[in-house]
This record gives structure tokens, sequence and C-alpha cells, in this order.
């Protein structure tokens, strides 16, 4: 039952946050953005310990802490986007050691991925100028985190948290990458409705794949 009740909140609060974005105000965004993580940061936080792999679930739920903090640093003027970004990064690296943890395998997609991540570099480069170290290191570590979502496919045992966490681990470089773009090469009306939409997706899948965890 919680499951339902603290997905339909987040829902709720993602489209006040969303629609807080496009208003002349940022008190709904300021209040909104955080909630509907944290709402789901709860949802994983609630999910069963499971005695087989018990490491899963509390990476998981450090990885939604430091996305918190990340949601927090990047409301905040322009020169927490440093802040922000290293939150974010940290919070990849407990997903990473999560995937891993879980088990996972050496597959195919991490070619797919390259030609993505090279194609999104190539179109941000000329316009990171001393932002491009810090990009960089976060894209690999993205893509990373995203191979290894996917390297669990190849051992899934039927398990339903298998799909959801790899479809979550997509969407954050979907949401990222539209991020990206819309901060360094060209501004677009749609960004912030496409990123804050695909984030929170991605943050639910992955929340949502500590209830199947073998």
């Amino acid at each position: 039952m919680h499951v339902t009740v603290l997905s339909i909140l987040a829902a709720i609060t993602a489209v006040l946050a969303m629609r807080g974005e496009y208003s002349s105000g940022r008190s709904q965004v300021y209040l909104f953005k955080p909630l509907t993580t944290l709402l789901i940061m709860l949802l994983a936080l609630l999910s069963p310990t499971r005695p087989e792999t018990p490491a899963y679930k509390w990476l998981i739920v450090a990885g939604l802490i430091l996305c918190l903090a990340g949601d927090i640093f990047l409301m905040l003027p322009p020169r927490y986007f440093i802040a922000g970004l290293g939150s974010f990064l940290v919070g990849h690296w407990f997903y990473i050691a999560a995937f891993a943890a879980a088990g996972t395998q050496f597959t195919w997609s991490l070619l797919p991925l390259l030609i993505y991540g090279g194609i999104i570099y190539a179109l941000l480069h000329p316009h990171l100028g001393k932002m491009r170290g810090p990009v960089v290191a976060y894209m690999l570590f993205i893509l990373l985190m995203a191979w290894l979502a996917l390297g669990r496919t190849a051992r899934s045992g039927g398990t339903l948290s298998v799909p959801l966490a790899a479809a979550g681990a997509l969407l954050f470089v979907l949401s990222d990458s539209l991020l990206a773009l819309d901060r360094f090469r060209q501004k677009f009306r749609a960004a912030r409705l496409l990123v804050l939409s695909t984030y929170w997706a991605a943050q639910w899948l992955i929340a949502l794949s500590t209830y199947w965890n073998p």
C-alpha cells in the first residue's frame, strides 16, 4: 500500500514542481522539487532488506540522499553548480556500487553507451570552457552506472529489479544529457519539463528496484 501512496504523492509533487519551473515565482520549486526526491527516497527506505543482498537497498538509499543534496544545490545560485554536480557524482558512485554488489556482467551495451556519450560530448565541447573536466568525469560516471545496470540484465533470473534499474539508469542518462545541452549548448523552453520528468521517473524506477532485488 505504501508503494502506491508514496508513488502518487511523488507524482503530484513532481507536477507541482514542474509547474513552478514555468511560473514567475520559485517558491513551488523550492518546496516541491526536494520533496519529490525525498518521497522517492522514502519509497526505497521502506522496502524490505533482502538477506541475500542487504547492501543493495542501503546503497540505493545513499545514492538518493546524495541526489537530494544535488537537487538542493542546483536550485541555488550558479556558483553552487559544482557542488550539485559533485553530489550527483557521488550519488552515481553509490548506484554503481549497488549494481556491482547485486551482480553484473560485462556486456555489449558499453559500445552504444560510449557512442552516445561521444555524440553528446561533441555537441557540448565548444561550450564547456573550464567545465570540460568536471563534465567529462560526470559523463564517464553516469555511463558506467548505466552499463553496470544493463549488465545485470544478463543474469536477471526473472527478478523485476533488473529491468527496473536498467530502465531507470537509461532515463538518468537521458535526463542529464538534456540538462547539459540546455545549460551549456542552447536553452530550450521544454528543457525543465523534460529534464525533471525523466529524472524523477529514473529515480522512481531505481527506488522500486529495491523491492524485487534477489
